[in-house]
This record gives C-alpha cells, sequence and structure tokens, in this order.
C-alpha cells in the first residue's frame, strides 16, 4: 500500500459525510452536541403578546439542557420576530433554515404564517411542528405535507364546542359573531353554525381585519341586533377592545371566547377597563393548566413552571400564561426529539412527532391526553369548559370532544 493511500481514503471519507443524504451525514442543525431548532414569532406588531409563547418555549428548552439535553445534546432554540406578518414570516423562515441551518422550525406562530412557508419547509424536507395553528387544511393535507402538525385545539371543533353548549344551555337563542377576517376566524365560524342549525339563530356577523385600530364599529353594529349570545372568534387585543366597546354600549350579552384569548392577563386587562357586567360569566375552552390559579398551587406542572421561570426565563412575567403554553409545545418537541432517536434525521423526527402518546406531560389539564397519528394532525382532542368569575377562571362539566 502506498503512504498516499491513508491520505486518499481519509479525503474520500469526508466527501462523503459531506454529500446532503449520504449515510453517516448528520442533517442540518445537528452536531455532536447541539440541536439547532428555528421558529417566528410576533416579537413586535399587533400581536406581540403571542411573542412570550417563545420565551417560555425556550426557558423549557434550558431547563431541559441543564438536565442533559437530549441524549447528549443541547437544543438551541433560535426564533425571530416576525411582527405577526406572513411576508416577514417568510424571510425570517429562509433565514433559519438557509443561513442557520436549523434541523426543524418548531412552534412558529399563526395560522396564515405557517401557511405561507408550508410548501417552501416541505420542499425542503424541514419539519414544521407544534406550530400555532388548528386550521383543518393541518389535518385534511396531511399527504402533500407530511411534516406539518400544529399545537391548537381544531378550529372547526372548538367552533361546534361553543356551539353544542349554546344549544344546550340556550335553545332558540340569538347570537352574534365578531370574527376574524381570516382562515383562523371562518372557521371558528362553520364549525360554530354546524352545532347551531336549527337550534338557535345566527342574528348578526361583523368580522375585523387583524391591522384595523379596534373594533367598536363591529360591536356597534352587532349590538343593534340585541343578540343574547356574542361570540368572539378574535385574538386577545380584538377581544379586549370588544369587551370595552360592549360595555361602553351597556351590551352585556353571554360571551364566549376562544382558546387562544382565554389568558387571564387579557381577561384582567379587560375586566379592569370595564364594569362587572361585561365579562362576568363569559366562557371559553382550555387544554392547559393556569399557573394563575390557586386551584393549582401544589400542582407538580405549575411547580415546575414556577420553577423553571425564575431560573431561566427571569424578567418575564409569569402570570402572562402563554410562557406556559410555550412550555407545553417544548414538552413536546422534546418528546418528539427523544423518540427519533440517538441519530436523529428529518425524516425519523416527523415520525416521530407522528406517532406521539403522550399521557405524561405535566403541563396539560388532568385526562387530557396529546395523541398524533400519520393521518392525524391535531395532537389535541379533548378541552375543558370554563366560566370567568370574580376574576378568575373556574372549570365546569366534563372533558368535551374538540376532534376536527
Amino acid at each position: 500500500m502506498s503512504r498516499s493511500t491513508p491520505l486518499a481514503l481519509a479525503l474520500l471519507a469526508a466527501l462523503w459525510v459531506s454529500i446532503p443524504g449520504a449515510v453517516g451525514a448528520a442533517p442540518p442543525g445537528i452536531t455532536a452536541k447541539e440541536i439547532l431548532l428555528g421558529g417566528t414569532v410576533p416579537l413586535s406588531g399587533p400581536e406581540s403578546a403571542f411573542g412570550v409563547i417563545a420565551a417560555g418555549a425556550n426557558a423549557y428548552f434550558k431547563h431541559v439542557n441543564a438536565n442533559g439535553g437530549v441524549f447528549g445534546r443541547k437544543i438551541r432554540y433560535l426564533y425571530l420576530d416576525d411582527a405577526y406578518d406572513p411576508a416577514q414570516t417568510v424571510q425570517q423562515t429562509r433565514r433559519l433554515v438557509e443561513q442557520e441551518k436549523v434541523f426543524a422550525i418548531f412552534g412558529s406562530v399563526g395560522t396564515e404564517h405557517v401557511l405561507a412557508v408550508r410548501r417552501y419547509l416541505t420542499d425542503g424536507g424541514v419539519p414544521q411542528l407544534f406550530v400555532g395553528s388548528g386550521l383543518s387544511a393541518l389535518g385534511r393535507e396531511a399527504k402533500q405535507y407530511p411534516g406539518t402538525i400544529g399545537y391548537l385545539l381544531n378550529f372547526a371543533a372548538e367552533g361546534r364546542a361553543f356551539g353544542r353548549q349554546v344549544a344546550a344551555t340556550k335553545p332558540g337563542t340569538s347570537v352574534a359573531i365578531l370574527s376574524e377576517s381570516s382562515d383562523y376566524g371562518r372557521e371558528l365560524v362553520r364549525g360554530l353554525e354546524s352545532a347551531l342549525r336549527g337550534k338557535a339563530t345566527i342574528a348578526a356577523r361583523e368580522t375585523y381585519e387583524v391591522t384595523d385600530a379596534d373594533v367598536s364599529s363591529q360591536i356597534a353594529k352587532l349590538r343593534a341586533s340585541n343578540a343574547k349570545v356574542l361570540m368572539l372568534f378574535a385574538l386577545p387585543k380584538q377581544t379586549i377592545q370588544a369587551f370595552v366597546a360592549a360595555d361602553k354600549l351597556g351590551w352585556h350579552p353571554q360571551v364566549y371566547i376562544t382558546s387562544v384569548s382565554i389568558d387571564p392577563a387579557v381577561m384582567e386587562i379587560a375586566r379592569l377597563n370595564t364594569s362587572r357586567a361585561a365579562t362576568e360569566g363569559s366562557i371559553s375552552l382550555a387544554y392547559l393548566k393556569d399557573p394563575t390559579n390557586p386551584r393549582w398551587t401544589s400542582d407538580r406542572g405549575v411547580r415546575l413552571y414556577r420553577s423553571i421561570m425564575n431560573r431561566y426565563a427571569r424578567g418575564s412575567d409569569p402570570k402572562a400564561v402563554a410562557h406556559f403554553y410555550g412550555m407545553a409545545s417544548a414538552f413536546t418537541m422534546v418528546d418528539a426529539l427523544r423518540r427519533a432517536g440517538k441519530n436523529p434525521t428529518r425524516q425519523s423526527l416527523i415520525r416521530a412527532a407522528t406517532n406521539l402518546n403522550e399521557t405524561d406531560n405535566p403541563f396539560l389539564l388532568p385526562g387530557i391526553v396529546l395523541k398524533t397519528t400519520p393521518t392525524y394532525r391535531f395532537p389535541i382532542t379533548q378541552a375543558q369548559l370554563y366560566r370567568y368569575r370574580g376574576g378568575r377562571w373556574t372549570a365546569f362539566g366534563g372533558l368535551v370532544a374538540a376532534r376536527g
């Protein structure tokens, strides 16, 4: 054997592992010591309240890293501001994939934002996991987009759950709807309509754009219907505005609020800026524990949340429980990474993420199991009805179905 042969073999081996897809080649974002995840959230813009979701997730990843990481690798989570603008979501996602070389996209916020990059990520084989959307298309189009999974309740199923509750408790009543002019709002309305058909009357409908300064004019038009029930299929900012506008008009119907706006911090702002009658008795759905409620003071998941916030998110407000949602979704992401194996690939991660059966997520309400299959992409299929009384959300009834 010539003296040059070992060098030639070494060069050949180096070339082989550098070829994408070659046996033994590490995928982007994976090194011997690190797993790099990326995501986009609104750290600025009209829905910046959702930005703390990423801070909560990042704090949980730091907790996992301090306890050995995932098979010895530490998770680094790079989240970029898209100002809740899908055009910026595209730019920032391309940066994460092409420049930062992330292993997967995790936790990005917003339905239109998820859809704006879904084809791009699918074509590149990049997983798009546990994102902030419950759009039915994420499940219906699983074959075309196998790497995309949401983490919110299915929007249509949530609308149906509210409709069933109205039909059971106020049959024949009149309903007014304020909804976002988007797939998110339209799906909630469709679900509601399917459950109310023949059991209650939809007296008025109004929509808003995320860029609207306020929703006062829409609420005034809905008030004219004299509806007894008001559905706020709205994000936190618009939910608060709707409460204030209705209260100024002296209109106090039975209000239903979507699960994305159930945050106690949102309700506290609405309560402090209105009369008692405005928010009292409002109804919503939840699948996460409320760390601000004394009922959960000694709960394992809530104690873990407080410990992580104190250690890894100092300066952040633990009462903004979007942090809690971030931790819940990060728990599921870590679960998927562990199930993806000691030498994960993007395909093994997608397989793991579509075959979950979480019974131990400490942030979920008791009795709620997080489950995915290759053909079903909505991890949460049950939720708990809550009523707002005396400045606090209180559970009532049993778990309700929220399956898309």
